[in-house]
């Protein structure tokens, strides 16, 4: 499993002329994190005006995500969800922040979980536990939350800048065991066999290799990874469904009860179930779902894309 095992380390080229800008531009977002939790959730109003003009791709790929998933939603309600949505994804820079670099005590103080229990329940028959997540935009201050909790293992995309990628493992892998790469799926078994808490995040499109249609929301035909049921399937776990919230305080890591028999459904019902799931997560806190996601464009052979 070593060499699955993704560690990238640090190097003096980083001193290098041409980091010099991501070495100031994480400073300042250093220094800016100092600030109390409230301040930041006030400037993340700027970061949101900031957004709307500088990306317009992506605020018009959210809006027709949520015209998409929620075809009866009248507008002024489409458009209130997704003004709730630019400050979410606003706050979502200083959330990794957040999560990269606040030290234990502060973070504890902000922070609950619920549902733990589920967690332990299913240790304690000496299975691994498959922690099925949602792209929440506080994902990076979810994945440091959950290992404040319980020592987790998740898959991990290495970033294709090498001091991006240095920093961005150190934040993650700072509260959790270790992170394996995203492509070494026999690693994430063997750890969920020795039973380990996994995290996996299976509500995002990923081409069609290994997909199959069901409906999500309003689309009816959205391609759904199968790669969820493989490894429910070819592992000593159980699954159950994990998401992060914001709250007045602060944040939650929130378990739900374990799907017992989603590994013997068949592939179809068992993928509209989990979607299903993932809805009805996404609607506890939809402002805070990564609408900005092309969620649907894998189409069915034949069919056209649904974005412009």
């Amino acid at each position: 499993m070593a060499n699955s095992i993704h560690q990238p380390r640090f190097s003096m080229t980083f001193f290098h002329p041409r980091y010099w800008l991501i070495w100031l531009g994480l400073s300042v977002l250093f220094l800016v994190s100092l600030l109390p939790l409230p301040i930041l959730r006030k400037l993340a109003h700027g970061n949101a005006w900031l957004l709307k003009k500088l990306a317009k791709k992506r605020i018009s790929i959210a809006e027709q995500n949520i015209a998409l998933c929620f075809p009866d939603m009248p507008a002024l309600d489409q458009a209130a969800l997704l003004k709730k949505h630019y400050v979410t994804t606003g706050m979502a820079l200083f959330e990794t922040a957040i999560g990269w670099w606040w030290p234990d005590w502060r973070l504890r103080r902000i922070i609950e979980i619920e549902g733990f229990e589920h967690i332990e329940a299913i240790q304690a028959q000496g299975k691994g536990v498959l922690a099925l997540g949602i792209h929440n935009v506080n994902i990076e201050t979810g994945c440091r939350m959950l290992g404040l909790f319980h020592k987790s293992i998740a898959f991990y995309r290495p970033h294709n800048n090498p001091l991006m990628d240095y920093i961005q493992f150190k934040g993650r892998a700072r509260s959790n065991e270790y992170l394996i790469d995203k492509r070494s799926s026999k690693a994430l078994i063997e750890a969920l066999d020795a039973g380990k808490l996994c995290a996996y995040l299976p509500d995002q499109d990923y081409g069609p290799r290994g997909a199959v249609f069901v409906p999500f929301f309003g689309v009816e035909k959205a391609a759904t990874i199968s790669a969820t049921l493989m490894f429910a399937r070819r592992s000593n776990c159980i699954p159950l469904m994990l998401s992060t919230q914001t709250t007045q305080r602060g944040y939650k890591v929130k378990f739900y009860p374990p799907m017992e028999d989603f590994a013997a459904q068949e592939d179809v019902a068992a993928l509209t179930d989990l979607n299903q799931r993932i809805e009805s997560m996404i609607l506890e806190q939809p402002e805070s779902y990564l609408w900005m996601h092309k969620r649907f464009k894998t189409r069915p052979p034949g069919e056209p894309s649904l974005y412009q």
